[in-house]
């Protein structure tokens, strides 16, 4: 029950962002309109300055940080599920993530039209790849 609550949370997340983005006709640029990944991008290594600079970081940074609390949630240690990627302990800065996703992002430019969280993802796995899977330890044979 807990995970249809959050999944419920996240969705109402998402779908607000879209609400917030119709605010002030004319402001420069809308930072709370994030759809794509090269939208995610551009909010996360944001080219202008000002309020509208810090207000990118920081929607860029909650972003990343609900996305990735969201896959521990989902994905927790010896859960059932492999989990999608395997942040390091000690692992990134969000802002070091969100400089590097946004770094990713230009270097794949065939991703740009997606969803920002299946890009996210994508980033996360060639970042972070999670080891090989071993095979579970035989038990020895019973000997005769």
């Amino acid at each position: 029950m807990k995970r249809i609550a959050t999944a419920a949370a996240m969705a109402m997340l998402v779908a607000s962002s879209a609400a917030m983005a119709q605010g002030e006709a004319g402001r420069s640029p809308p930072v709370t309109q994030v759809r794509t990944v090269s939208d995610l991008a551009a909010v996360c290594d944001p080219n202008w300055s000002g309020v509208p600079r810090l207000e990118a970081i920081a929607y860029c940074q909650g972003f990343l940080t609900s996305a990735g609390q969201y896959h521990a949630l989902v994905h927790p240690a010896n859960g059932p599920m492999r989990p999608l990627f395997c942040v390091p302990n000690p692992g990134p800065t969000i802002a070091q993530s969100g400089i590097a996703f946004a770094r990713w992002a230009r270097e794949n430019p065939s991703y740009g039209g997606e969803p920002a969280l299946d890009g996210l993802i994508r980033w996360a796995q060639a970042s972070f790849p999670c080891p090989a899977a071993t095979p579970a330890a035989r038990a020895p044979r019973a000997t005769r």
